[in-house]
């Protein structure tokens, strides 16, 4: 399904982090527009530079916004350069942001989605300043937000259709019989290790085992089902392997950060 009546929600994802006005005057300028527009903050904290983080929680997260929902993701390195700006339709939703890698695993899980390459020459009638260098998040996906989202334009005005995004920096797990292989995506408040493998790898394993760093651990329900300072793996609450430190932060203790190599084997057909 494709983007369809506006609901007046934009949603924001970017690596900004919050010590600076960037979100702020982000947010300024799509209420100076669009003053009834209802603004979310998926997260400001993705990891600087790195558009998997961000496509990774967006992938995970924009389906529990309303319908008709504009999602804004800024992980720009290559702001000011030649890289494209694209809009992405799916399941009833329009997300923008820099054609980086970041939404390509969205067009994945959803093969029907509408990509379109956004054309400044098709902005003219809508007053946008003359863009920054550094800052097209103020200057160019702040206010296209906040007209998608009024309903004032239609996405297929602001660009043309294309077929395909600059693919995601990040390799999909390599699966292998009764093993699947993948790495550490992020971590989070907690110092939980998300991983990009998902739930849906491991149905057929009886009794999985995560490989992280030295540790070798089981698969458990919930972060009780092991003592305090105890580390554990789990399917967490976005489906996807996680490797934790019960009532403790796994990331520090483990020593283990972005890229690192996670590993789940079925340890019945491995005896």
């Amino acid at each position: 399904m494709h983007f369809g009546e506006p609901s007046g929600v934009i949603t924001l994802t970017t690596d900004f982090g919050l010590k600076d006005p960037f979100v702020g005057v982000m947010k300024g300028v799509i209420l100076g527009r669009f003053a009834a527009a209802r603004i979310v903050d998926l997260t400001h904290e993705v990891h600087a530079h790195w558009p998997v983080e961000a496509g990774f929680w967006l992938q995970r997260s924009f389906e529990y916004f309303p319908r008709g929902t504009v999602h804004v993701a800024v992980v720009d390195p290559g702001v000011g350069t030649a890289r494209e700006l694209v809009a992405v339709e799916a399941a009833g939703h329009l997300l923008l942001a820099p054609d980086n890698g970041l939404l390509a695993p969205i067009v994945e899980l959803f093969p029907s989605a509408r990509i379109l390459r956004l054309n400044p020459a098709q902005w003219s009638t809508l007053n946008l300043q003359r863009p920054s260098a550094t800052f097209h998040g103020r200057d160019i996906f702040a206010p296209l937000a906040a007209e998608l989202a009024a309903g004032r334009v239609r996405p297929q005005s602001l660009g043309e259709p294309i077929s395909t995004l600059v693919p995601s920096w990040l390799e999909p797990p390599l699966i292998a019989p009764n093993t699947v292989s993948g790495v550490v995506v992020t971590f989070d408040h907690f110092g939980n290790l998300l991983t990009n493998i998902d739930a849906k790898l491991l149905n057929t394993f009886v009794e999985p085992q995560v490989y992280v760093g030295h540790q070798v651990l089981p698969l458990r329900r919930t972060y009780g089902d092991v003592k305090p300072g105890e580390f554990l793996a789990l399917l967490n609450s976005f489906s996807v392997v996680e490797i934790a430190c019960a009532e403790g932060d796994a990331a520090d203790r483990l020593g283990v950060s972005r890229g690192a190599p996670v590993v789940v084997r079925d340890a019945v057909r491995h005896r």
